[in-house]
């Protein structure tokens, strides 16, 4: 593990596994041009967290990508979180039209820049798949939580994810049942994303709580900006964990509370709710 700056650095064993390959095959130079896609890629991550005052912790290197940990605290915008899950792919995409220059030009190994320019393009595809907790999974995650309230959003973007990561795992198993060989690298995928997925669905309950204790920001703005407050109907006899998951992301709630006969009893703003919550 290497320390740069207050981010920790680490290679996955998936990509030690690749670099035992790469050696016994022949083809360590690729591999070093393919450590170094992912660590420009990765980079792009932290230095777009780094700009929106993200605290990142650690980056770990996959062969297909990386894995970096913030701090955010439920504090992250749905647009920053975006804007933050594209930044790496988006340095490949810089990689690529660099290489293609370089190729149009006569500058440069051919052989080289091709190979240069499809790992890039089959990491930056790769990782733009929507499943979690890949690129394109985070923001097709950011990108629901604005339309659906934030709990269901994290709730059936893992179980999707899960299923997701599931089909991969079998696909690269199938060659099993006639008599094939699995599918080496798709499998190492393949349980790499079903694991980081389940284990994301059981810190659920963590980064729901995380959300509610930062609902302040969003009170904050709305006081700003003077927006309608979106209003929840919930009855008296509703537990309030389950009025609390009806939040969405980026939206303020007054939370209108009907009696036995269905009449408005009680008009409570969500930061009254959560703060009994918490009291509970």
């Amino acid at each position: 593990m290497i320390r740069i700056g207050r981010i920790d650095l680490s290679l996955h064993p998936l990509f030690v596994i690749v670099m035992l390959l790469s050696v016994l095959t022949g083809q360590f130079l690729e591999l070093l041009t393919l450590f170094a896609i992912v660590l420009i890629h990765e980079f792009g991550h932290v230095c777009a967290a780094l700009l929106a005052g993200v605290t990142v912790r650690s980056v770990q290197l996959l062969p297909f990508g990386g894995v970096a940990v913030i701090e955010d605290h439920g504090q992250l915008t749905a647009a920053r979180e975006i804007g933050i899950a594209l930044a790496g792919p988006l340095q490949n995409g810089i990689m690529i039209a660099a290489a293609w220059g370089l190729l149009q030009t006569g500058m440069g190994n051919e052989a080289f820049l091709t190979y240069f320019i499809q790992a890039n393009a089959i990491i930056a595809l790769f990782n733009l798949l929507p499943i979690l907790p890949l690129d394109g999974g985070k923001v097709l995650q950011a990108a629901v939580s604005l339309l659906l309230p934030y709990y269901f959003t994290l709730l059936w973007s893992g179980r999707v994810s899960i299923a997701a990561s599931v089909l991969v795992t079998a696909y690269a198993l199938w060659p099993l049942g006639a008599g094939g060989g699995i599918r080496l690298n798709l499998l190492m995928i393949g349980a790499f994303l079903l694991y980081s997925n389940l284990t994301d669905q059981r810190n659920l309950p963590y980064r729901f709580v995380a959300f509610l204790m930062n609902r302040e920001t969003v009170y904050q703005q709305h006081l700003w900006t003077g927006a309608v407050a979106r209003p929840i109907v919930a009855h008296s006899t509703k537990p309030l964990d389950e009025i609390l998951r009806l939040l969405r992301r980026n939206q303020y709630h007054l939370i209108y509370v009907l009696g036995g006969s269905g009449s408005v009893v009680a008009a409570i703003p969500e930061q009254r709710l959560i703060a009994s919550y918490f009291k509970i």
